[in-house]
């Protein structure tokens, strides 16, 4: 049995993407109507404009949790210049709490292009290049949604760009995994057309490019999940007890979602943009949170998140508030859509409070959890 050391020294980096992530509920919630709050802007200034900072407060808490992983990975190397990149991220999102979107959107960019450089020192290794590229790509994706947002476009073309950023980190992390099976060289090139056509649709999107860039990334979502499904270890964990079962009903949940967010790209394009982005952001980003929250705070913090049978309460809430605002968005049911944003909030909440409780209860030694 070995002892995991707890990291105290990360707790800030973790901090700040925890409050990016509670504040970008806070103005999900302002923007949706659910939270029709118009406080002195002395204490917050909860009007339309905080709710419109919901989208890069979410991708700041991602970016940050992203780039700390990276970061470690880079310390692994006895290199630490790494956790610059999760503290600009940071502080990019407390300077938006205080209204700073300017300079919040200009650390933001910089935070991207570290992300950038820590792949760039990753690509060198003689190893897991591909995985690797996929992820920097990802990356990139975050970068230009960044960009977008500092030169004030329409924020529909970040969100787009905002998307590829935690769709191509878990791909690419899914694709690490799947490498230990030998993938073959027709298997690596299918990978390599979907993503293809998924990169090419993002950048077609932006200006007069969008009705085939928007086609063209529905069918490279489509692709890319069908490709995890047929590649995925989840397919036979799912049949296992416990953690290993529930990481499994986590990631199937999340490419059902990643299908459906690519059939209705196809299908409606942006008309449905509601629906769309938060199809893939909760359904498949937060699923795989969900689902790998066992492994990435051991990995992160030293701290061990033993598996509970309540963690299929905040799932399960997770799916129903999908399909509660979906059903809302298409079907122009405002109660349902409002409704089912105020139930993804919960079952983001509960998670982090399953979480923890899990994390205080466990014993300092033991086994460390295994994807």
């Amino acid at each position: 049995m070995r002892t995991m050391r707890v990291r105290w020294g990360r707790l800030p980096w973790v901090g700040l993407a925890g409050l990016a992530l509670l504040a970008g509920l806070l103005a999900g919630l302002v923007r949706l109507g659910s939270l029709p709050l118009s406080a002195p802007s002395s204490v917050l200034p909860l009007g339309l404009e905080f709710g419109f900072r919901h989208g890069p407060w979410m991708l700041a808490f991602l970016g940050t949790l992203i780039a700390l992983e990276r970061a470690v990975a880079l310390e692994a190397l006895k290199e630490r210049w790494g956790y610059l990149v999760p503290a600009l991220s940071g502080l990019g999102a407390l300077l938006l709490l205080v209204g700073l979107e300017g300079a919040s959107a200009a650390l933001l960019v910089l935070a991207a292009v570290g992300l950038l450089g820590i792949y760039a020192r990753l690509l060198l290794l003689p190893h897991g290049r591909f995985f690797t590229l996929t992820m920097a790509l990802g990356a990139a994706g975050w970068l230009m949604g960044n960009l977008l947002w500092f030169l004030d476009r329409p924020l529909w073309e970040s969100s787009l760009g905002w998307l590829s950023f935690p769709v191509l980190t878990i791909v690419g992390e899914r694709l690490e995994l799947s490498r230990l099976r030998r993938l073959s060289p027709l298997a690596l090139g299918g990978f390599g057309i979907a993503l293809g056509a998924f990169g090419a649709g993002l950048l077609l999107t932006p200006g007069e490019g969008l009705p085939g860039g928007l086609r063209l990334m529905g069918w490279g979502t489509v692709a890319l999940t069908l490709w995890l499904l047929g590649h995925d270890v989840a397919l036979r964990t799912v049949h296992q007890r416990g953690l290993p079962r529930y990481i499994a009903l986590c990631l199937l949940a999340g490419y059902a979602w990643l299908f459906v967010g690519g059939l209705l790209l196809l299908r409606y394009g942006l008309s449905q943009y509601d629906a769309f982005l938060h199809v893939v952001f909760l359904g498949f980003v937060f699923s795989m949170i969900f689902g790998h929250a066992s492994i990435i705070f051991p990995a992160l913090l030293g701290v061990r998140i033993p598996f509970r049978a309540a963690f299929y309460v905040h799932w399960g809430l997770l799916h129903l508030s999908l399909v509660l605002r979906v059903v809302g968005d298409l079907a122009g049911w405002e109660a349902g859509r409002r409704g089912g944003g105020l139930l993804g909030v919960i079952a983001i909440l509960l998670f982090l409070g399953n979480t923890l409780r899990a994390a205080l209860s466990a014993p300092r030694r033991g086994r460390e959890p295994t994807p």
